[in-house]
Order: structure tokens, then sequence, then C-alpha cells
């Protein structure tokens, strides 16, 4: 928040002082949005137990995967991968995220899309990362039948549909063993 109030100063500042300034051309010069999600921000995320998070590339923390593994309900045992892209608008826009995985959801479609109203219409800057990831972990305890991108997997309840989530389940857990395997191969091959 400190941030936020010293570029709302800098701004004050700066239209006291002339107001924008005027490029080459006569075009007016736009300051690049800056983006406020630091090493700070990421060391303070209390993540559950049941979370993980992987930054593919050290030197973007602005995008990374986050694994979330439930631990009970319906998707006890899978292991649901999501790609979390921060942007510059960051933190007046909600970070972009989709599921990897591909998972028999209501609340998830085959595209990787989620439906979690913190990600769309009910975003304010107050609302940090940390609160998206509870909820995604909470999609998983309880998935939202009443709002669903995926109407199919809405209507689950039948035990054929339950063998088909548990089957995704199993197949996303030995996707992730063999990317984690893969990516410790490339460490020690460095």
């Amino acid at each position: 928040m400190i941030k936020l109030f010293s570029l709302k100063q800098q701004k004050k500042d700066e239209e006291s002082a002339g107001g924008t300034r005027a490029g080459a051309g006569g075009k007016k010069a736009s300051a690049a949005p800056l983006c406020c999600f630091s090493v700070t921000d990421i060391n303070e995320l209390n993540l559950p137990k049941t979370c993980e998070m992987v930054f593919p590339d050290q030197d973007d923390l602005l995008s990374f995967k986050l694994i979330i593994s439930p631990d009970e309900g319906f998707y006890k045992g899978g292991k649901f991968v999501f790609s979390f892209k921060v942007g510059q608008g960051y933190p007046h826009d909600p970070p972009k995220v989709k599921c990897e995985t591909m998972v028999y959801h209501p609340n998830i479609d085959l595209e990787g899309n989620v439906c979690l109203n913190i990600l769309r219409e009910d975003w304010k800057p107050v609302l940090t990362i940390n609160s998206i990831i509870y909820g995604l972990q909470y999609l998983f305890l309880e998935p939202n039948p009443e709002d669903p991108l995926n109407k199919e997997a809405a209507e689950v309840g039948r035990p054929e549909d339950r063998r088909r989530v548990r089957k995704g389940c199993v197949q996303c857990y030995n996707f992730v063993v063999y990317i984690k395997k893969s990516q410790l191969f490339m460490m020690t091959a460095i």
C-alpha cells in the first residue's frame, strides 16, 4: 500500500509541476504502469500445506505455477497445476490464472479457464495472491455447481462420473511426478 501512496503522490507532484510532459513530436509521454508485486509479497504468502508454488523462470517473479493437492473431498489425491501471470496493472487488475491440468470440474472448463468471482467482477486491489490461492483450494473442497463453466461436470453424482474424476486425479498425479523428475534431471545436467 505504501507504494500506491508514493505513486499517487508522485503523480500529483508531476501534475502540479506543469501537467504532463510532452515528448518529441508533441505527444504526451505516459508513465509505464508499475506492478506492485515483489519478492516481499512472495515471502509473505501463507501457503496451505496442500499447495506448492513453483517458479519455472527464477528471474520472472510475475509468472509462476501453483500445484494444489487436495487432502480431502471429491478431488482428494489429485494434483492440479495452475499458471499465474501477474500483469503490470496488479493490484488494480487481477492476475491471469489458468488451470493447466485437464480436470473434470464444474468451475474449470476444458480450456483451463477458472470460474472464480475474485478473478473477474469481484476483484478489488485489497485482495492478494493468497486470496486467489485459498479461493482455488476452496473450489476443490466445495465445487460450485450453481455457477458452472462445465455444465456436464456440474451434474456429477452418478458413480460413472465419480470414476471419471478419480481417473483424472490419478493421471494428473502421474504427470506431475513425471514433470518433477524431468526438472530434477535438467537441474542435475546443468
